[in-house]
Order: structure tokens, then sequence, then C-alpha cells
């Protein structure tokens, strides 16, 4: 019996969706534990289609990338939300520091697109941006309160965060503790002491073009 236009059309948008879902799997399998060197060849072939259908769905590689990450980002920027309504300060840091620390340890891609300061950063740059000055006004909380030492820059704690990402050369079922243990001794070194000793220059990790 042959198929209606209806079916046919149904039939193809359901491989379409189906192709879209293998495809978004195999990227975020790949760029979570090999980075976002891979390459878009690398995706269709773990993902079993073409390169043209890659190419189809997924233009460019960032467009792979932002929809790939995309659950990851709502989930960081609900890790930074959360501690910046916390009306503790000390509190509202370190739940923003582990909080990140161990959900980007899982995923070493997320974290190279998330501080990538490329221009062409798209949605993570956006994101970035509103998510790097909510962090400063946590800081900033944290130093008025006395409870987070005054020559901590944003640099700072983008470079505990940057640290924490080499985490994700061990075990994977060992990084959660080790991402939280982490997080507990950067803290502890951040937090405000009368015996606290001055600290080097910093490297501008945070560049301007990010907070402008």
């Amino acid at each position: 019996m042959r198929e209606t236009a209806e079916e046919v059309a149904h039939n193809l948008r359901t491989d379409a969706r189906e192709n879209r879902d293998r495809i978004l799997e195999a990227a975020r399998a790949l760029f979570s534990e090999r980075g976002l060197e891979v390459s878009m060849r690398e995706v269709a072939r773990h993902a079993a289609v073409g390169p043209a259908t890659l190419y189809r769905r997924f233009p460019t590689k960032r467009a792979l990338i932002d929809e790939a990450f995309a659950g990851e980002l709502r989930a960081c920027r609900q890790i930074v939300e959360d501690g910046f309504a916390d009306p503790d300060a000390w509190r509202g840091l370190t739940t923003v520091i582990e909080g990140l620390s161990v959900h980007n340890v899982q995923n070493r891609g997320f974290v190279d697109a998330f501080m990538s300061a490329s221009p062409q950063g798209g949605t993570f740059a956006r994101h970035r941006v509103a998510l790097l000055r909510q962090l400063e006004e946590v800081a900033r909380r944290a130093k008025r309160a006395n409870l987070l030492r005054h020559d901590v820059t944003i640099d700072d704690l983008v470079l505990v965060l940057l640290a924490a990402r080499g985490l994700s050369s061990i075990p994977r079922n060992g990084r959660t503790a080790a991402a939280r243990r982490f997080a507990a001794l950067a803290l502890d070194a951040l937090r405000a002491d009368a015996t606290n000793g001055a600290l080097p220059t910093g490297a501008p990790l945070a560049k301007a073009t990010i907070l402008s």
C-alpha cells in the first residue's frame, strides 16, 4: 500500500529529528571528554550520519556547540543566580564556586566554550557577561562583610574555575569528590584572615571585553 504524502512528510520529519538528536548526543559526548578540538567530521562519524546531514542541521561548529551545551549553560546560570540570590554573602560565594567546579569538571568542552574570549562567542559570550558580573557582585558582598580577602579580584575567581578544569583528566567517578575538595581548599585560601599575606600580581583572565 502506497504511503500518502502526509505519511512521507511525517517520516521525513521523524528521520530529521532522530538525526539531529544523534548529532547532539555525539557532540556532547565527544566535546565533554576531548574538548572543542573534535572536528565536525568526527561528530558526524560518531553520530552515524554523513557530513552533509550534519551541516544541514548545524551550518557551523559554533551553532553545534551552542545547541549541544544549551542545557549546560542553563544549569551553570542557575548555579550563579542561586548564589547571587542568597542573602548570606559567604554561602552565596561558596554556592557558586563549589557548584560550578562540580558541574564543569564533568565537561571539558563546556568550560572551553564558556571561557573562550572569541568575539564570535555568540550565546556563550552573552551569558558569560551576565554571569561574571553577578559573580563580581557576589564577591563584593563577601568583601563588604569582611569574609573575602579584599585583594581578591574577578580574575582570581576565574583562575579557580579554570584550574578546576584540570580535574577532568582523572577518572570520571572521582571527579565530583575531587572538585568539591578543590573548591573547599580554594575558598579557604580566599577567606579573609588577619594573617593573609599580599598576593602577587595576577593575570588578566577576565578581559575587559568580557565585562564591558
